[in-house]
């Protein structure tokens, strides 16, 4: 019976042909010779990710039928007694005069499934060595990949569309020289800071997609955390999460959260807190940065800012996300950074400074967001911190993205750019 939904769920997939897919600005390689794993958030575009390494290859001339192409979280089969060997029983004895050799296999969600390293592992090393896997745990995939497949591995992590991806999938131009152009952008920023960028999202809005955004939190807490992690304080959990959320772009206290849930009389140590700190970081569902500092071992202990996977998610989760534009804004521009492979810090002295970037082991870049920056008051606190931060590290430009001012000046030899943090990120840097 396992083997006969097995078959039909391959020839479904092979008789239905590939859904048509965008293409990303992330390009998978298709002829690699390692393991490719891609990593990242529930819903935020993995599958359709190997749907266009399928398309890919259909271009190169491969059948679609040498593309064997299996869902793990599909309702019709049991993770629980799930025989991984079954699928390539079942695929050779669908197709006996495929060579297993100039195959393609293409496992989705698969860390659901018990044994899953061992069974890549033969595969890749006995019968392809064109083998693609996804799944929604970063710490489960690497612990996984660096004890059985480290050397024959290479990860790509993939995230909810960025800004320009946005504008790519809604077909709007990006010509930052006609105005007619820039009021276009400006008006799809306003609605990408506010509904973030889950590519099946991105043509719903109002209630449908609250309701569809909350439905994805809800799948995290209970599919991804609760089930994988036999979590049993499940109250405990979900209002952990919640806090996160409203905490983004902040500094985050542990602490401070431990003390709340006591308060409430409420049985938990600060050990499971930290566990629940980790664990939705492995899920991607929030990020956590530490204070840029020379001890690495003070940087790990030091407080860190959160910052959640998606402002559309953290809006329809926290009613009060959005409201607070300043944050709402810094959360975006972190995930903007993130998305474009930056290493991030944030800079404390005297003053703050919202992002550090790091590159080859030094700071390459100080950046500060302000929602709106007339107040002059605003203004000298924004500068402050930006210019210590580049004083400190030696940097002779600082950037201040905003909403929607632009100014450009110079400060005891620092150049100051204030920027729209929609063109800071359709520029090329």
């Amino acid at each position: 019976m396992r083997k006969e939904i097995i078959k039909t769920l391959i020839i479904d997939f092979h008789e239905k042909g590939i859904p048509a897919a965008k293409p990303r600005l992330l390009e998978i390689p298709v002829n690699s010779k390692k393991i490719i794993t891609l990593t990242g958030v529930r819903r935020g575009g993995k599958t359709y990710q190997l749907y266009n390494v399928i398309n890919e290859l259909i271009r190169k001339k491969i059948n679609i039928k040498n593309c064997l192409y299996f869902n793990f979280e599909d309702e019709r089969i049991d993770k629980n007694t799930f025989e991984l060997n079954s699928i390539i029983e079942s695929y050779q004895e669908l197709y006996p005069e495929i060579d297993l050799d100039n195959c393609y296999f293409l496992f989705d969600e698969i860390q659901n499934i018990n044994g899953w390293e061992r069974f890549v592992r033969r595969v890749y090393e006995q019968i392809s060595d064109n083998v693609f896997i996804t799944g929604s745990n970063s710490k489960l995939l690497s612990k996984e990949i660096s004890t059985s497949l480290r050397g024959r591995s290479i990860n790509y992590e993939i995230y909810p569309l960025n800004f320009k991806e946005y504008l790519d999938f809604k077909d709007i131009e990006i010509n930052l020289n006609s105005t007619r152009s820039v009021s276009k952008i400006i008006n799809e920023f306003e609605k990408f800071l506010s509904g973030g960028g889950f590519p099946e999202l991105i043509f719903i809005d109002g209630e449908i997609k609250d309701r569809v955004l909350q439905e994805y939190f809800n799948v995290m807490i209970f599919r991804d955390l609760i089930e994988r992690y036999e979590i049993t304080q499940t109250a405990i959990l979900k209002y952990f999460c919640k806090r996160v959320i409203g905490n983004s772009a902040k500094e985050f206290s542990v602490n401070k959260i431990y003390n709340e849930i006591k308060s409430q009389n409420y049985k938990i140590s600060k050990d499971t807190i930290y566990e629940f700190q980790d664990y939705i970081e492995s899920i991607y569902l929030a990020f956590f940065i530490p204070k840029y500092l020379p001890s690495v071992v003070k940087q790990e202990f030091s407080r860190k800012k959160a910052y959640s996977i998606d402002n559309g998610l953290a809006t329809s989760v926290d009613t009060f996300f959005i409201r607070n534009k300043g944050s709402a804004l810094e959360n975006l521009v972190f995930l903007e950074l993130v998305k474009s492979g930056k290493n991030i810090f944030y800079y404390h002295g005297n003053y703050e400074c919202d992002f550090l970037l790091i590159e080859n082991e030094k700071v390459s870049e100080a950046i500060q967001v302000c929602y709106n920056i007339s107040d002059s008051d605003t203004k000298k606190r924004e500068e402050q911190g930006l210019l210590n931060a580049c004083n400190e590290y030696k940097l002779k430009r600082g950037w201040v993205l905003t909403l929607s001012d632009e100014q450009k000046y110079t400060i005891d030899g620092i150049t100051i750019e204030i920027m729209p943090a929609y063109k800071y990120f359709l520029l090329d840097h």
